[in-house]
């Protein structure tokens, strides 16, 4: 089968045996806002058509391409959901063949919250470390903290972290005394820790971030560590609202670069880790996909896609 990964600003995919194992990856920077009104088929023929062709080929797709700007919005599936629920309203470009799996929603005295493609990530998390109950972090521009109890994510919320860091980090008064990008500061673990620690113990974000001017101002941090004490602050930040205890363990999914420093924040917090990399999407399509055979389409469909 072919397990695609379909972004806001990227797309990667995989090829798939039997078994899950990894046969071929690609990955191509077209996310869903690249793609022109009706060029979604086009573009999937040409980058992964020779994997679909073959007779019985089952392509399922995780994330933005489900939304209203995708290729066909796959309504949003309430909490709590497990990944058979997820199989069962898939939303079918080609019945059979091609479909899209639904976000989550949740709504909380009022107020929704929304996922697309996490769930994918976090069920084949599931699989890959045989849990049925766990709590999970997806860190990221909008880091998501997940619940998970008997094989159903029962509850979620969105965290802003990575966006507000950077809007801090370029375009705040911080930004004068940082070096012009990240890339020119190489990640500090001292100075990260020296965050985290403020953070936990301050006032508040709206507070604490102060702190970066005032220490360059005074010569207590070099400006080349003050992105890595920031990047402690925001995080330790969204670490105090999760109401974390020592010896509570926390699954932590992502890119390596975002992980270490959650794993590092959270020892901070006597909270034990376990890691898990990229490949839980497609654990998380191939489980959806073994799924299938007891499942009925849904009526969630796109009748005039041809590939």
């Amino acid at each position: 089968m072919a397990a695609v990964d379909w972004g806001t600003s990227s797309l990667r995919a995989a090829l798939l045996d039997a078994s899950g194992e990894v046969l071929e990856e690609r990955a191509f920077p077209r996310g869903i806002l690249s793609v022109e009104l009706g060029g979604f088929a086009p573009l999937f023929d040409a980058l992964f058509g020779d994997w679909i062709r073959p007779e019985g080929s089952l392509c399922l797709i995780a994330g933005m391409a489900g939304s209203r700007q995708g290729w066909l919005e796959a309504p949003y599936c309430p909490c709590p959901t497990g990944f058979a629920d997820l199989g069962r309203r898939l939303a079918w470009i080609e019945p059979g063949r091609i479909a899209v799996v639904p976000g989550l929603s949740l709504n909380k005295e009022g107020v929704p919250d929304v996922m697309r493609g996490e769930e994918t990530q976090v069920f084949g998390a599931l699989q890959l470390l045989g849990l049925a109950d766990a709590r999970l972090v997806l860190p990221g521009t909008h880091s998501k903290w997940v619940t998970v109890s008997e094989h159903r994510i029962t509850d979620f919320s969105t965290w802003m972290t990575g966006e507000f860091y950077a809007l801090l980090r370029q375009h705040s008064i911080l930004a004068r005394t940082m070096p012009d990008s990240d890339s020119e500061a190489a990640h500090d673990d001292a100075a990260f820790g020296q965050g985290v620690a403020h953070a936990l113990h301050g006032q508040g974000l709206l507070h604490t971030a102060f702190s970066t001017r005032t220490l360059a101002l005074f010569n207590q941090m070099a400006a080349d560590r003050l992105p890595s004490y920031l990047s402690g602050l925001v995080i330790g930040e969204e670490l105090k609202s999760q109401t974390l205890r020592q010896g509570d363990a926390v699954v932590v999914m992502g890119a390596e670069s975002l992980t270490v420093r959650y794993a590092q924040a959270l020892a901070q917090l006597g909270v034990s880790v376990q890691r898990v990399g990229a490949g839980a999407t497609w654990r998380g399509l191939r489980a959806i996909a073994d799924n299938l055979p007891s499942l009925a389409y849904p009526a969630i469909t796109r009748q005039n896609t041809t590939l």
